[in-house]
């Protein structure tokens, strides 16, 4: 029976790992203690499992008492490091979710700490665990299209899902690093993950258009929002679950879960446009908007002996289910269609976060011939790309890796 504690409790980190360890792996994990920065948020796992969680004050308190085994991390993305080192140095292992951190010295960090204390940190990409995506993996890696090229690659998130970027913690680069760090991490991840090569090159282009300070009828919050009963964006924050996780919590650190997507404040980008050069010599054409009419992507595999096309376009914007739509062509060098099989989708998104947990917490161990289980270094190339990106925008210039990471000097 392994000890897990867990720092951050939002909706992810509840629903993502504290109640299923509590529900479904009771037999091979113990919860032992949760911390947050909001005392009411991190009593909210008992009222929620129905168990008594003990509740810490003081992150340190909580690993000098408990001494897990695995530290949980799932704050704000700029906290991970804070936390993750913390852990480290206190002898145990840690899962991070995605994305690791939000900048090169803070990546830097973590990798010197889990050197210097020979614990491991696991970062959870779930994507790698999707049945659809894992199809893509298990035919690339087969050689079905021989070796990868080129990646033409395209996220849509529509105005419900990229939306909510824009209201919460996340819309300040100082917090998230930006959707090309927060959610493009995921994606980044997946093509390095299929092309099993480094990113070694990034150029990038941004734009903040859609959001941010746009139109004149604003203000701060949409609870309190004169416009409320004529603006598109209305996010009523007074349901069961924004209420008890965000409403009700407010009174302790003052975070506003619905604050207006027309903000002056807003720092990060709601358009992208990044070209990566990889190790082996493939380069990928990657673009994310955070406002399209639909959610889903469109992506281009192309290789020495074919070609992978994907679509997927989703109604449910805030959950892969059964409403998505998922559809993959291959081809050989003949332009003839390879009959496949693509997988049906069942569970949270579309099954990959039932499929991750049990690597996580029941067979960490096993055999994982597809390396789904992500490490720091996986974790750090997936968000290089994203941080060299932000730098390129800032300073108008193509960024190499190898200006921060010595391994790929």
């Amino acid at each position: 029976m392994k000890k897990y504690v867990q720092v951050g409790i939002g909706y992810r980190g509840i629903y993502s790992y504290a109640l299923p360890i509590l529900k479904d792996y009771g037999d091979v994990a113990e919860l032992c203690g949760v911390y947050d920065l909001n005392a009411k948020r991190s009593a909210l796992v008992s009222k929620f499992s129905g168990k008594d969680i003990p509740v810490f004050d003081d992150f340190d308190k909580m690993l000098e008492a408990v001494k897990p085994d695995t530290v949980i991390v799932t704050p704000k993305d700029c906290d991970h490091d804070e936390y993750i080192i913390k852990a480290l140095h206190a002898g145990c292992d840690v899962i991070s979710e995605k994305p690791l951190t939000t900048t090169f010295e803070k990546a830097l960090a973590i990798k010197n700490a889990e050197k210097e204390t020979g614990k491991k940190v696991t970062v959870t990409f779930n994507l790698r665990f999707h049945p659809f995506f894992k199809k893509i993996k298990e035919l690339v890696s087969s050689g079905t299209i021989g070796k990868i090229l080129s990646v033409h690659y395209e996220w849509m998130l529509d105005t419900s899902h990229g939306a909510d970027y824009f209201r919460r913690w996340h819309r300040m680069r100082e917090n998230s690093g930006s959707l090309l760090v927060h959610k493009s991490t995921h994606h980044f991840d997946l093509v390095n993950w299929y092309l099993e090569e480094d990113p070694i090159e990034v150029n990038a282009f941004g734009t903040r258009r859609f959001y941010g300070p746009t139109r004149e009828e604003r203000s701060e919050r949409c609870l309190t929002c004169p416009h409320k009963k004529t603006c598109e964006f209305y996010l009523n924050i007074d349901t069961p679950v924004l209420k008890e996780l965000y409403l009700d919590c407010e009174d302790v650190d003052g975070y506003y879960r619905d604050r207006c997507v027309f903000a002056d404040e807003i720092n990060i980008e709601d358009s992208v446009s990044v070209n990566v050069r990889y190790s082996g010599g493939a380069v990928m054409s990657y673009s994310l908007t955070a406002h399209s009419p639909y959610e889903g992507l469109n992506l281009v595999l192309n290789g020495t002996d074919g070609r992978i096309e994907v679509k997927v376009k989703t109604e449910s914007s805030l959950n892969y289910n059964e409403k998505s739509t998922h559809s993959m062509t291959v081809y050989n060098r003949k332009g003839e269609i390879i009959n496949i099989q693509v997988p049906e989708k069942v569970g949270g998104h579309g099954g990959a976060d039932e499929q991750l947990c049990d690597r996580l917490f029941r067979t960490p161990e096993a055999p994982d011939p597809l390396c789904q289980m992500a490490d720091t270094r996986a974790g750090m190339m997936s968000i290089g790309i994203g941080m060299a990106a932000n730098i390129s925008m800032k300073e108008g210039r193509r960024v190499k890796l190898s200006e921060f990471y010595d391994e790929l000097k």
